[in-house]
């Protein structure tokens, strides 16, 4: 059962990570490291451990790979109020090749038919889990899993809504789970469900064909300015309340540049750029959604709520794993800019 109410609902998938280390190729691999990770459980953790009473809604397998998952969530202070338990399933994999310039890391996937693929609709009773909760979250990656979970995530958002949470949606666009197509046509009509919308400039490009020129055909672009044309035309095509984008520059595979903008009712908020020394990128624009829906259900401010968002998302990159393990008093001491020396 349900301890505190919660003020995060997340609904989504969790797998099992897999990476040779050393940078190792798979081909080598003779030891792996394990994380549990996934784009909502990753949302949940950060936002969890930040200090929000979370809830994360998912499938899993009834085996030890499923209670792995289980166990690490709860041992963030994740809440898990209700979980489908399969038999006979198993929990989604990935491997992951660290690389370094000029080979860049990879990704293989083995999740076909997971406990959370193979989700049957109707399996939750969302309007009594989303009851009393302030936001509620999920990506794109769920409805791109299969039948199951797409009908799953749209009564979710449709209950959320209802229920008067603040809705927040992650596009994540994964080219080898779905097309182009697909992913426009199913994810369009949850639009109108969404409140905050986080993406890049390419996934939007590519689901729904937003690009700068579609604000203002005659606006000289720039690299400057080409973001917030983005986020004001997806603002203006679905009417969000916000629109969230993160900004990666790569000059190497190990150095990156890394910023977040927030569009809302005309009003334009960036963080600042940060430069980061990479320990493992996977989970930060998890880390930016939590970080995100931590200061906002805090402040209301989408300022503050940008500023601490890009911070918390830009410590994930120093972090190994899939979940952001920085504390609400290393973002301060970041914001704050304060140096690099040892911490005593």
């Amino acid at each position: 059962m349900m301890g505190n109410m919660p003020d995060l609902v997340c609904f989504g998938e969790a797998m099992l990570r897999l990476s040779p280390p050393h940078f190792h190729r798979l081909e080598q691999l003779h030891q792996l490291d394990a994380h549990v990770g996934g784009s909502e459980f990753n949302v949940a953790v950060g936002a969890a451990r930040l200090g929000l009473d979370t809830a994360w809604i998912t499938a899993l397998p009834d085996n030890p790979l499923g209670r792995l998952a289980r166990n690490k969530a709860r041992e963030h202070g994740v809440q898990m109020p209700a979980t489908v338990w399969a038999a006979h399933s198993r929990l989604g994999l990935y491997f992951v090749e660290m690389g370094a310039a000029p080979r860049p890391s990879a990704v293989l996937y083995d999740r076909a038919h997971s406990a959370m693929a193979d989700l049957q609709a109707g399996a939750f009773d969302w309007p009594a889990i989303v009851a009393g909760a302030r936001a509620f979250h999920t990506s794109g990656i769920t409805p791109a899993l299969g039948p199951g979970p797409a009908a799953e995530a749209a009564t979710a958002l449709r209950a959320a809504r209802q229920a008067g949470c603040f809705t927040s949606y992650d596009l994540n666009y994964r080219n080898r789970l779905w097309t182009p197509e697909e992913a426009r046509r199913l994810q369009t009509p949850l639009m109108e469900h969404v409140d905050l919308l986080i993406t890049t400039e390419e996934d939007a490009s590519v689901v729904f064909g937003v690009a700068p020129k579609d604000a203002d055909p005659t606006y000289a672009q720039t690299d400057a300015d080409q973001y917030p044309q983005v986020a004001r035309a997806l603002a203006e095509k679905f009417g969000f309340k916000a629109v969230a984008l993160t900004m990666r520059k790569n000059p190497s595979v190990w150095r990156n540049f890394w910023s977040a903008l927030v569009y809302e009712h005309g009003r334009l908020h960036r963080s600042a750029e940060y430069d980061l020394e990479v320990v493992d990128r996977i989970g930060a624009g998890d880390a930016l959604a939590a970080g995100l829906l931590f200061s906002y259900l805090r402040d209301g401010s989408w300022e503050r709520a940008v500023a601490f968002g890009a911070a918390y998302s830009a410590l994930k990159h120093s972090i190994a794993g899939d979940c952001n393990l920085a504390t609400e008093a290393e973002v301060e001491r970041l914001l704050s800019n304060r140096s690099l020396r040892v911490a005593r």
